[in-house]
């Protein structure tokens, strides 16, 4: 890195030519690093869907929410066909462009964040590594001086092969990660950076007690009003139509457990869940998104598993007024508790989600598109 940095002072001082080793270790190290970010968001698009809308909302164009999803899975491969193209060197000129007009974008978004304090935590590289936004900053601007060289020697980037072979190959890259998000969408992370990962124990005590404040803003007026979880209004289905969520901080503990469920008068029943045997839990951020397909898929797990001895719970984001809503009108006869739509969110990344739990251990997962997986495997 020290000679890299050296050969870069020399090249800018006095007005000369990068050696080819020089831009191809900054090429490696752009590539490299894009293909890590692209790889640790493209395993779990929803999560940057969520980071997405957490953008969308705190710049004010929340008239893009619907597309969030989409900008999630465009925004991801960018990241990598810039990454891999600058890895193999296809169509290096036109990599470094993409790459410098990302981390402008990057940089800017990162500064104000940082200053700002408008995102907590960019969702740089997914959930897989959690950074301050002056951590993120700083990383951005280190990327940024490892890209000069090859936007200043762009004439110097070249690749043997002819364009329309490079295009073709930029292509097969770009339908194969595609195909690798779309397959992390319906199913299930293929690698979970989440604390709900299959085989983990989750019943374990934090070592103090952890105080989560969660954020809400008034839709109308736009305060910001911060409360002590579970002590803000989440059963007034007036108050939450009229505030959204923004952002949750934790102090103290070690948030091991990542959630808390709540029964319907508020005690919480966390404990409870995690010491039951052969639980089926099911999650979900919002009811009212579920399909007839959806409830179908959930009926056949729930008339399967009344035929064992597993237990069958749900906990959900929605106010108990519209649980009763479900219960008149789809004879809903869940036993339901509640839970913080964001919490809710990192336990199954789908809405709804299952999961099997047998005294806190995670035993599997599974999203709404594998239900019927599911049957197969628990009954």
């Amino acid at each position: 890195m020290a000679i890299l940095l050296l050969n870069f002072l020399v090249a800018t001082v006095f007005n000369k030519r990068f050696s080819n080793f020089a831009l191809v270790v900054c090429r490696f190290l752009v590539g490299a690093l894009f293909i890590f970010s692209s790889f640790t968001k493209g395993v779990d698009p929803l999560g940057t869907k969520y980071k997405m809308l957490d953008y969308l909302s705190v710049y004010g164009m929340t008239w893009l929410n619907d597309a969030a999803l989409v900008l999630a899975f465009l925004l991801i491969l960018a990241e990598f066909i810039v990454g891999i193209c600058l890895l193999t060197n296809i169509l290096p000129r036109l990599a470094t462009l993409g790459a410098t007009l990302l981390m402008l974008f990057f940089t800017f978004t990162t500064l104000f964040d940082a200053l700002y304090d408008l995102v907590p935590d960019c969702g740089c590289f997914g959930t897989a590594i959690k950074m301050s936004n002056w951590q993120t900053f700083y990383k951005n601007l280190v990327i940024d001086a490892v890209l000069i060289p090859l936007v200043l020697n762009n004439k110097q980037l070249k690749n043997g092969l002819k364009l329309p072979t490079q295009f073709i190959i930029a292509i097969a890259y770009a339908i194969a990660f595609l195909a690798f998000e779309v397959y992390n969408y319906r199913h299930l992370p293929v690698v979970d950076f989440m604390n709900w990962k299959v085989g983990k124990q989750m019943n374990a005590e934090p070592a103090e007690p952890s105080r989560i404040y969660l954020t809400y803003k008034n839709k109308a007026t736009g305060e910001t009003q911060e409360y002590l979880s579970p002590n803000y209004p989440w059963n007034d289905s007036v108050w939450m139509s009229q505030w959204e969520f923004v952002n949750q901080r934790t102090e103290g503990g070690n948030n091991y457990l990542g959630f808390s469920a709540l029964d319907e008068d508020g005690n919480d029943v966390t404990a409870d869940i995690l010491a039951t045997e052969n639980l089926l839990m099911f999650t979900s951020n919002d009811l009212s998104t579920l399909t007839e397909k959806d409830w179908n898929k959930v009926a056949d797990l729930n008339k399967a598993a009344q035929q064992t001895d597993y237990t069958v719970i749900w906990v959900v984001a929605n106010n108990p007024e519209y649980v009763e809503q479900l219960r008149e009108n789809k004879g809903f006869v869940f036993e339901v508790y509640y839970g913080d739509e964001l919490e809710i969110k990192t336990i199954v990344r789908s809405n709804p989600g299952l999961i099997w739990l047998d005294s806190g251990l995670v035993k599997d997962k599974w999203s709404v598109f594998d239900f019927d997986d599911a049957l197969k495997v628990l009954f």
